[in-house]
């Protein structure tokens, strides 16, 4: 008698992450198909703060570390968008849209490659738009989808949702009752699934 199929793992991820960046495009790969992408809010960054970073020093230490690992994972180079760290709500919420109607991979890819490939600015309304154009996303249905209140509450509860079942931070990945936090433990959540 066969067991049941394995639960599809769950991606959670911010796009202002630019680690989350690094396990959206290995993902597929690593995992061996494409996980669920649930959009989830990074708790405390606006832009302008520093974020969890004490420091100057310390964000360019951690751009640092993001540009050698995405040139080891043979990533395109990382291209830093003027504000680092950014407010991105409102992409955010588009992601969450984008969800709703089926294109959260499509959208999220094209978003996470506009910041962290073209170094483009994901708090810039047109930077957003784009990244839904390239997913074919009409840009008058994004700018009302991502204005609905109920957007704002699905990204709200997944959020909350995401926080009950352990996730502590940006980017991790659900297998079963196991998260996995950070691009570094990818390949951990791959042998549970395997497993």
């Amino acid at each position: 008698m066969a067991g049941a199929p394995p639960e599809q793992p769950t991606f959670y991820y911010d796009l202002a992450s630019p680690e989350a960046y690094l396990v959206a495009e290995r993902s597929a790969d690593v995992l061996g198909g494409v996980p669920e992408w649930q959009p989830v809010r990074l708790a405390g960054l606006r832009a302008g703060e520093l974020g969890p970073f004490r420091c100057a020093a310390e964000i360019d230490a951690y751009q640092e570390d993001i540009g050698r690992r995405a040139a080891a994972y043979g990533l395109q180079p990382i291209r830093w968008p003027r504000d680092f760290p950014a407010d991105g709500e409102w992409a955010m919420l588009v992601a969450t849209y984008a969800k709703q109607i089926g294109r959260a991979v499509a959208f999220s890819l094209a978003a996470f490659r506009q910041a962290y490939a073209a170094g483009r600015d994901l708090d810039d309304p047109d930077t957003v738009l784009l990244a839904a154009a390239a997913c074919e996303m009409h840009p008058a249905a994004v700018e009302k989808g991502a204005g609905l209140v109920s957007i704002r509450r699905r990204l709200d509860e997944a959020t909350e949702a995401a926080a009950a079942l352990g996730v502590l931070d940006v980017p991790a990945v659900r297998v079963g009752d196991r998260i996995f936090h950070g691009d570094r433990e990818l390949e951990a959540a791959a042998a549970v699934l395997a497993a």
